[in-house]
């Protein structure tokens, strides 16, 4: 079962009650960025997962999430595309403790791996998804990232 929206702690996010009534929670809320609010349990024998309404979270969280789930429920042994490293071409604010998923333009220069964002990265910032060829991870406990720093990046090869 999967749901969009109402998963974080506004009057109207009801579906962590609902879920917790009618089924279970595994987990709820993730410290990431885009994406935090989460809700992964049972209801009877179906998972369910309730994904964030904003739309680049919704798609980040099904990327990471619902998809590596049903690869792994279809007998799929390889769940995740493939990490490398890329030089980053612009500084990037992040606060540490949290996990953040940049959307980014990678490029290879010739002799290494270039990636810069796609400007402003809000969740509900849907062009930042379709202008990006990655996913640029800033691990948790990293602050801000230099020009010039390596960082990880996950290409869409696998989406």
């Amino acid at each position: 079962m999967l749901t969009s929206g109402g998963v974080s702690v506004g009057d109207y996010d009801l579906v962590k009650a609902v879920l917790q009534e009618a089924g279970s929670i595994d987990f709820w809320q993730v410290a990431m960025q885009p994406g935090r609010p989460i809700a992964v349990g049972r209801i009877g024998s179906a998972h369910f997962f309730g994904l964030p309404g904003n739309p680049v979270a919704c798609m980040l969280t099904f990327h990471l999430f619902v998809r590596p789930a049903l690869w792994k429920l279809a007998g799929r042994h390889e769940l995740f595309g493939p990490r490398f490293h890329a030089v980053a071409l612009e500084p990037m604010r992040k606060k540490v403790g949290r996990r953040e998923f940049k959307r980014g333009i990678l490029t290879y220069s010739g002799e290494r791996w270039e990636v810069k964002t796609t400007g402003p990265q809000g969740s509900g910032i849907l062009t930042s998804m379709t202008c990006a060829n990655c996913f640029i991870l800033v691990e948790d406990e990293r602050g801000d990232v230099a020009a010039g720093d390596s960082v990880w990046v996950e290409p869409f090869t696998a989406l």
